[in-house]
Order: C-alpha cells, then sequence, then structure tokens
C-alpha cells in the first residue's frame, strides 16, 4: 500500500440532516511506512460515528433534538463509553429543555397578551454578537425559508380549494331560501367579503366597520349561516395575524381571530372550519395539545379535507407524537395523493420512526408530483448516503441544486458524496462553491482539507485544516486531520505537533497516537513510539494498528517476546495479513521459537509463493533447526528461482556449510 492510498484510505461520506447538517465525512490514517512497522487499513466505523455526530450537531442546531437523541442512544448501545457521544447526548437534553421552557413562557406571555390585547410574538430575544457567524445563521434560515416556501406554495392552493369548496357549500345553501332571505344573505356575505379585503391590505378599521355592519344584518333564526360567517371573518384575522403576528395589529388580530372562531363553534358545533383557525392559532402558539385537540375536532367534522389532516400531523411531529403524525399525513396523502409537502412530512415522520426505505418512498412520491421540489431531493440524497448509494445521493443532490441554486447544504452534500465515491476532483468543485458562499464554515474547510489530502494537494491542505482546527480549537478530529495535512505536505514538526494537540484533546482517540507512534518508530525513536502506542492500547487493546505498531516497535528493541505478543494480537484481528504473519515469523524467530517461526514462514508462502525473504529466512530457520536437507532445499531454491537476490552470497555460504 503507497502513501498516497494510505493518505485517503479513510474518506467516506456523511449521514444530515440533518439536517444537517450538513455533510461531514473523515480521512483516518491508520499509519503506514515501513514493511516492519505497519500495514494497516480503512476504519470505516469510525468514519460513520464522525458523520453521525456531525449530523447530530446539525439536528441540535436546527431544533431537531429527538433526531439527534435518537441517533445518540444508538451510538452510546454501541459504546457507552463515547465520552464525545454523551456530551452531546447531555447538551441535546440541555437545549431541548430550554427550547421547550422558552416555548412554553413564550405560549404563556402570548396567550396573555391575547387578553390584555398586546403581542409580539415574532420578536426573538438571542441575537448572535459574533458577526463572523451571521452569515451561517443566515445560510440556515434560508434552508428552512426554502422548505416553508415550498410547503407554504401549495398549502396556499390547498387552502384556496377548500375556501372555494366552504363557497360552493354556501351558495347551495342559499339557493334554497327563499328570495327576501337570499337578499339578506348575499348583503352579509358582501359585507364579509369586503371586511376580509380590507384585512389583507391591514385596514383593520375599515374591516371592523364591515363585520360590524354585517353583524346586524344577520338573519333571525339562521344560526348555522351566521356561524359560518363568524368563522370567515375569523379566518380573515387569523389571515392578517399569520402575516405579520409581531406587528402593530398582530395582537388585535390574534384576539378578534380567537373571539370569532369560538363564537362560531359554540353557534354551531358541526361546523369545521372555527375549529381549524383555533388549531391554526394554538400551533403559532406552540400549544401543541390544544392545537391537535382543535384540529382532530376539525378533521372529524370534515373528515375529506386533507388540509385539515395534513396540519394535524405537522402539530402531532412538532409535539414528537410521531406515530400519529404519521397516521395523519398518511390520511392527507390519502384523500389527495397529488398533494406533494404531506409526502414530503410524511417522509420526514418516518425517518424519525427509523423506517428509512419508507420515508425514502414518501420523498420520492413528492418529487414525482412536483419534480422542482428541492428540499425533498436533498432528504432523498442524505437517505442513500445513509444507504451507502453514493452515486444515488449524488445525483439526488445534484437534482436540489438544480431547482434550488442557492442550496448550501446540498452542496455541502454532494461533495461528501462525490468524495465517497473517489471522484475528488468533483468535490473539490463543490465545497470550493460552498466556501465562496460560506467561506467560515469549519466543517466544510476541514472536508475541503480531506479532499486536497487525497488529492496530493498537502500545502492546500493545511490552510483549509488550519482553519477548521482554528475555528473548533476543541475538536480533535480537526487537529487530527491538520496532521494529515501537515504529513502529506512533508512537515514532520507539523504533523507531530497536530497529532499531538488531537492526542490532548481526546484521551481515548487512538488515530493520532497511532501515527505519533509510526513517525517517531520510522526515525529510529522506538521508546517515543512505545509511549503514545501504550496509550493507545489501553484505550482499544484489540485494535489492529495499535497491535501492529507496537509489535514492530518491540521488535526495533528486540523484546521479542512482547513484540510476538502484540503481533499475535494483530494477526487474529487480520488472520489473512501475509506482512504481519511475516513479521511474527521473525519476531518469533528472534525470541527462539524456531519452530513456530517455521510454521509462520510456511503459512507466508502459502499465500505468497514468491516471498523471497520468507524463502531465505525459512531456510536459516531450517538450519537453526538442524533440518540441513529442507534447509538446502529452500536456499537452493532461492537462488535458482532469483539469481540476483540482494542475500544470494549469505544463502549459498549457508548451503556450503551444511
Amino acid at each position: 500500500m503507497n502513501r498516497r492510498t494510505l493518505l485517503i484510505a479513510g474518506i467516506a461520506g456523511i449521514v444530515l440532516v440533518a439536517v444537517l447538517a450538513g455533510a461531514a465525512f473523515l480521512l483516518l490514517r491508520k499509519g503506514g511506512g515501513k514493511e516492519s512497522s505497519a500495514v494497516l487499513t480503512p476504519d470505516r466505523d469510525e468514519t460513520s460515528r464522525r458523520n453521525i455526530l456531525d449530523l447530530v450537531r446539525e439536528y441540535i442546531e436546527q431544533g431537531e433534538y429527538q433526531r439527534a437523541l435518537d441517533h445518540l442512544d444508538n451510538l452510546l448501545i454501541a459504546d457507552s463509553g463515547d465520552a464525545e457521544a454523551r456530551e452531546l447526548r447531555d447538551a441535546a437534553l440541555r437545549a431541548r429543555a430550554a427550547a421547550s421552557a422558552a416555548a412554553e413562557q413564550a405560549a404563556a406571555e402570548q396567550a396573555a397578551a391575547l387578553a390584555a390585547g398586546v403581542l409580539d410574538a415574532g420578536r426573538r430575544a438571542t441575537v448572535s454578537d459574533a458577526a463572523a457567524r451571521e452569515r451561517e445563521e443566515q445560510l440556515r434560515r434560508q434552508e428552512a425559508e426554502a422548505a416553508a416556501r415550498a410547503a407554504a406554495d401549495a398549502e396556499r392552493k390547498a387552502a384556496a380549494d377548500a375556501e372555494a369548496a366552504r363557497r360552493r357549500a354556501q351558495e347551495e345553501e342559499l339557493a334554497r331560501a327563499s328570495r327576501e332571505l337570499q337578499a339578506r344573505m348575499r348583503a352579509v356575505n358582501d359585507l364579509v367579503s369586503q371586511g376580509r379585503e380590507r384585512l389583507a391590505k391591514d385596514d383593520f378599521e375599515g374591516a371592523a366597520a364591515a363585520f360590524t355592519d354585517a353583524r346586524s344584518r344577520m338573519p333571525e333564526g339562521e344560526t348555522r349561516f351566521e356561524a359560518q360567517k363568524l368563522a370567515d371573518m375569523a379566518e380573515g384575522y387569523y389571515g392578517a395575524y399569520a402575516r405579520n403576528p409581531s406587528g402593530e395589529n398582530g395582537a388585535r388580530a390574534a384576539r378578534e381571530a380567537t373571539s370569532l372562531a369560538s363564537e362560531a363553534a359554540r353557534k354551531d358545533p358541526d361546523q369545521a372550519l372555527p375549529h381549524y383557525t383555533l388549531g391554526k392559532l394554538y400551533r403559532d402558539l406552540h400549544q401543541w395539545d390544544n392545537a391537535a385537540s382543535e384540529l382532530k375536532e376539525a378533521a372529524r367534522l370534515e373528515p375529506d379535507n386533507y388540509l385539515y389532516s395534513f396540519d394535524l400531523g405537522r402539530v402531532y411531529f412538532s409535539g414528537r407524537r410521531y406515530a400519529d403524525a404519521r397516521q395523519s399525513f398518511e390520511t392527507a396523502v390519502h384523500l389527495n395523493a397529488g398533494f406533494e409537502p404531506a409526502w414530503y412530512n410524511l417522509g420526514g415522520t418516518l425517518r424519525a420512526l427509523g423506517r428509512q426505505d419508507e420515508a425514502l418512498a414518501a420523498y420520492r412520491r413528492a418529487v414525482g408530483v412536483k419534480a422542482d421540489y428541492a428540499v425533498a431531493h436533498r432528504e432523498i440524497g442524505r437517505i442513500l448516503m445513509l444507504k451507502g448509494d453514493n452515486r444515488g445521493a449524488a445525483e439526488a443532490f445534484t437534482n436540489a441544486l438544480r431547482y434550488s441554486p442557492g442550496d448550501i447544504a446540498s452542496l455541502r452534500e454532494l461533495g461528501a458524496a462525490q468524495s465517497a465515491m473517489g471522484n475528488y476532483a468533483a468535490a473539490e468543485s463543490s465545497f470550493s462553491r460552498a466556501l465562496a458562499a460560506s467561506p467560515n464554515d469549519d466543517q466544510t474547510n476541514y472536508n475541503m482539507a480531506v479532499v486536497k489530502i487525497a488529492l496530493d494537494k498537502g500545502e492546500e491542505a493545511v490552510a483549509f485544516a488550519q482553519k477548521a482546527a482554528g475555528t473548533v480549537p476543541s475538536s480533535e478530529v480537526y487537529a487530527y486531520t491538520l496532521g494529515l495535512a501537515h504529513e502529506n505536505a512533508g512537515s514532520l514538526d507539523g504533523a507531530i505537533l497536530a497529532y499531538k494537540t488531537a492526542a490532548s484533546l481526546a484521551p481515548r482517540y487512538v488515530k493520532p497516537r497511532i501515527n505519533l507512534g509510526r513517525l517517531y518508530l520510522e526515525n529510529g525513536l522506538a521508546a517515543d513510539a512505545l509511549r503514545f502506542l501504550g496509550e493507545a492500547y489501553r484505550a482499544e487493546s484489540g485494535n489492529f494498528e495499535v497491535n501492529n505498531n507496537m509489535g514492530a516497535a518491540y521488535a526495533k528493541q528486540e523484546n521479542w517476546i512482547s513484540s510476538v505478543e502484540h503481533y499475535e494480537k494483530a494477526l487474529a484481528v487480520e488472520p489473512g495479513n501475509p506482512t504481519v504473519r511475516m513479521n511474527l515469523a521473525r519476531a518469533y524467530a528472534g525470541a527462539g521459537n524456531l519452530a513456530a517461526a517455521r510454521d509462520a514462514y510456511r503459512e507466508v508462502l502459502r499465500v505468497q509463493a514468491d516471498n523471497w525473504d520468507a524463502i531465505f529466512e525459512l531456510g536459516k530457520v531450517y538450519t537453526g533447526l538442524g533440518n540441513t536437507g529442507e534447509a538446502k532445499k529452500s536456499l537452493e531454491d532461492l537462488v535458482r528461482r532469483n539469481p540476483s537476490y540482494p542475500g544470494r552470497q549469505e544463502a549459498e555460504r549457508i548451503v556450503a556449510g551444511l
């Protein structure tokens, strides 16, 4: 395995976003160098772990705490001693508790404000003081807004369809009335429509006057008609509130919507619309249980209205009632298979339930209805990355970018998919575009460093790795990658310093310790090598690379007993590795266990018949065992088959002396 292969062996794809989040992948060098030092292979378990942790961080940033906790639980089940996963779990729990408390407080304040007539629902208390992070926050908002806009467009059409259906029903009811009653009803209808038009222009006084006039003209005894008109007024006020909840008239609009919808529901308990309006108001206040109760009633009263089931599903999801959310979204798509936001939200719910294949099918139905549904294409890419289909993921992220060129999340994750495919030049281009939009993103700088290493652009890799490590100095992986970049650039001192930093940040992180051990060993400092390898061994005693390098270090010290011990442990992990078996044979010979050395050399030659060193050394072992016949046979075979072998003269001297 050459130096470049060793450097790029650890690249793999992401797991965000949940995510976002964000894309991430790891390059984990396991060592390398001389044959007696190590033969190292990619550690994809560690790569997968890092990708999951990156996705968890994105979920926490986006407030998707349950998704983050689900992934962390899986990591901790696999390794209860994973300190980083435990820290992230605690952070997610604290963040969720804080968010819940803040939401409850905001809901209480806003509910009180509705009664008092003072509402400031849109104001946010938290503003970043770090100007360098402002662009990152803006990008995250843009990603969220893109998803919201995609759903809002379809939802507006659905609401318009529902409104038209209500109008048709009211016209049918109007047609059954007498001419005199029809005239009075039409006058009320016109006034209500006039009031809603004025609300759309934020003319609250004009709207109030029109609604007051409409109420004064309500036909006596027509309770159902009156309830319908009150519900229409409530919807008008809700629309004004939703457009600008924190504006000057936000409190008034919310208060009027609540009052009118409640009155409509009392006058006609069989009418769905007022419950729907109240459900939306409670939803906006993050009062999930109250919202679910109202929306559930709306859906019961009007079971064919897919929008009610859709909004009920969203409320259930926000309240982390994922099984209920799934049922509501499935009802919505059953009622209207052409409503793509319901498919999209069903996909997200199925992901929360851990049903990735079903989620993938739902997202594909979403883009089947709406081909330019960019955020759905992105989610398809994320699932395919998790399933190891990097080519399919790259195609999905490319589709997302085709319809939403400013989607930085998809751009980052496209780079990760391209890297996992080994298409480093394409990944370099993708990450370059992402960094042009977000130059300070630590994860993208890190990913770019990994790609630059894969492309043997060591000095460029150092610059990107330094930026990532400087942005998040507590990240042992960033520091480790900086060490890899320095090695690729030929800077031994820089590599050692970075690896030592990575090791100091994480006591159980074996990768930098392995590489420190290898570097010291390659430079003849076996004692220093063993110090770092010993730390790695205490963290992971069954690690192949650790034991293989420790076997080499002890061999340098001619501590053959310890060398044998660690080579045997390495071979137990990779029994088919001929290089380790060769080194073990040498250690047996050094320890004086010639019979074991003989058997080990024979096993090497069984899989590598032209391993000239093994043939030569086996001949010497036979000599030591007093088996002159086999010794002569091995050494003469070596000279005959490879007359240019460097040890030919020594082999001929041994044969001559037998």
